[in-house]
């Protein structure tokens, strides 16, 4: 494999992200979102020992995941995937297919790395990486690369919410936020100690418990050391959204209370 040249590959990221407008809010938070996730890549391809060559690819990998994200606001204004269409599916099409003509840019895999040998893995590591479940037919090398990938996503997800108003990421007031309740679905997930399913998610509180569940599936334990020492599930269990009050409904916040107190001792043994 050609070694992957990282300021080469930035300046295509950045070449290809300033047609879409930094000043939008969303647009930045996606550019700091894609930094934060490469870096993370890094960090724990470097705690599993691998090669100096595959912790070059985990941290492009990274630095692709959401290429599909700048597209997806521009067409949909939503980065919501039910709303539009697959972002994961979108930013394969950006970096292997063929760029619509009234894009603001255009760009290929070829902008980041000269070699096609890693193709079909930097591929799947995209494709899948927003996946609830990984396909079964993956073979070891590129799951292990798709799970770095997922779990980097996880991490700096946690981060960008812990930073973010209610408002911001659903759209909804506080008031509203308190008087939600949580649904049975994303309860009986939390339970099960996995993540929360996209069509489990019926209130706007089982938006939190879904954060906050994306521990349970960090795949390596570096990335699960890494979620701890950065803190963010720690300040969506104190102030999600930066909200110090209580829900609304008693038995709700008795709920929240005993989904706190259980997230906090499954962390002490993570």
């Amino acid at each position: 494999m050609t070694a992957i040249d990282r300021t080469t590959a930035v300046a295509a990221f950045k070449t290809y992200t300033d047609a879409y407008d930094a000043a939008n809010p969303r647009i930045a938070l996606k550019i700091e979102h894609t930094y934060h996730v490469a870096e993370v890549c890094d960090a724990v391809a470097r705690e599993q020992d691998w090669s100096p060559q595959d912790i070059d690819l985990a941290w492009l990998c990274g630095l692709l995941h959401d290429m599909g994200r700048f597209e997806q606001l521009r067409r949909w204004d939503t980065f919501k995937d039910a709303e539009s269409m697959s972002h994961a599916t979108l930013g394969v099409e950006v970096l292997f297919g063929e760029t619509p003509a009234d894009a603001p840019a255009t760009t290929s895999i070829r902008d980041f790395i000269d070699d096609p040998v890693e193709d079909e893995l930097i591929r799947a590591s995209i494709a899948h990486h927003s996946d609830f479940r990984l396909p079964t037919e993956l073979d070891t090398r590129t799951r292990n690369f798709c799970d770095i990938v997922r779990d980097g996503d996880k991490i700096d997800i946690m981060r960008t919410i812990a930073d973010s108003t209610v408002d911001t990421i659903l759209k909804v007031d506080e008031d509203t936020f308190l008087a939600s309740r949580f649904s049975t679905p994303a309860l009986t997930a939390f339970d099960e100690r996995r993540c929360v399913a996209r069509d489990e998610r019926d209130e706007a509180a089982d938006y939190l418990v879904g954060l906050i569940c994306f521990m349970f599936e960090l795949v390596y334990p570096a990335s699960r050391a890494l979620a701890r020492e950065q803190g963010d599930i720690y300040r969506l269990l104190d102030a999600p959204f930066g909200i110090v009050r209580p829900f609304t409904d008693s038995a709700t916040q008795a709920t929240w209370e005993r989904l706190k107190k259980e997230m906090r001792a499954w962390l002490a043994r993570a």
